[in-house]
């Protein structure tokens, strides 16, 4: 399990001469989330797969949150395995996370995949958001799952899909503290990357589920809107974590992307 210096946890695979790309998780999740894209993306690609701080099996934040540390953290990461560039594929805070990484680091980025990740929510969404990352704080880590899970998944999925479980089990992983912090970066973090006056220049795919409540098809059409030539998916019916249960519709679109834009 290779461990590089700052505690970050990661895993190398895929095709040596391919495309190198960095899979990034989402809140309470681990690197594990990729796992039913990885024989696909590793045909194409070179890929470098990580827990986040304080998530999976890596180490706490070197300092408090925000999305700068956690930019940081890849650039540490691309460092270690030798990407001199890669394409940042971040879901959820992950595509918080990419953005950032692109304004601090543009000369790193070849592209960007933006996954049902959030932006300006509007005062009332964004106190709700906020208040949820309060309960956290004061309750632990496992205070807002069981209604999230109904917002992430489709009802059939919930009943009979086992990523219900694999989610539980992630966010039993995660160390408290750190995950607190990541929450509220999460509800805040959005602030920063509303109309950036750094523009993101790179290549970037957009996508979003029709009915993720948290990472509206709307706020998808707002990120598309700030990157020029941005490409954006709505993939049908889904809700949050949509990737999980239709890893194709997901895996696909983003290897087209690539293929297109950096082969």
């Amino acid at each position: 399990m290779p461990i590089a210096a700052d505690g970050t946890v990661f895993d190398v695979s895929g095709n040596a001469n391919g495309i190198p790309i960095v899979l990034v998780h989402g809140l309470g999740l681990s690197r594990r989330l990729w796992d039913d894209h990885l024989e696909a993306l590793e045909t194409h690609c070179r890929v470098v797969n990580y827990d986040l701080y304080g998530h999976g099996e890596s180490g706490p934040p070197p300092e408090t949150a925000s999305l700068s540390i956690f930019a940081n953290q890849i650039k540490s990461l691309m460092d270690h395995v030798g990407f001199d560039r890669a394409a940042i594929i971040g879901f959820s805070i992950g595509g918080m996370i990419n953005r950032r990484f692109a304004m601090d680091f543009p000369d790193r980025v070849s592209a960007l995949a933006i996954l049902n990740s959030p932006h300006n929510r509007g005062d009332q969404a964004q106190e709700l958001v906020e208040s949820r990352a309060r309960k956290v704080r004061e309750q632990g880590a496992l205070a807002t799952l069981d209604d999230a899970l109904k917002r992430w998944f489709t009802d059939d999925y919930l009943k009979s899909g086992k990523g219900p479980e694999h989610v539980r089990q992630w966010r039993n992983q995660v160390d408290a503290e750190s995950y607190a912090q990541a929450a509220w970066v999460l509800a805040n973090g959005v602030r920063e990357l509303i109309t950036p006056q750094t523009q993101i220049n790179a290549p970037t795919l957009v996508m979003t589920c029709e009915n993720d409540t948290g990472s509206t098809p709307e706020m998808s059409a707002a990120i598309s809107d700030e990157i020029r030539g941005s490409e954006k998916i709505i993939v049908p019916d889904l809700r949050h974590l949509g990737l999980m249960e239709n890893p194709a519709a997901f895996f696909e679109p983003i290897l087209g992307f690539l293929e297109r834009k950096l082969a």
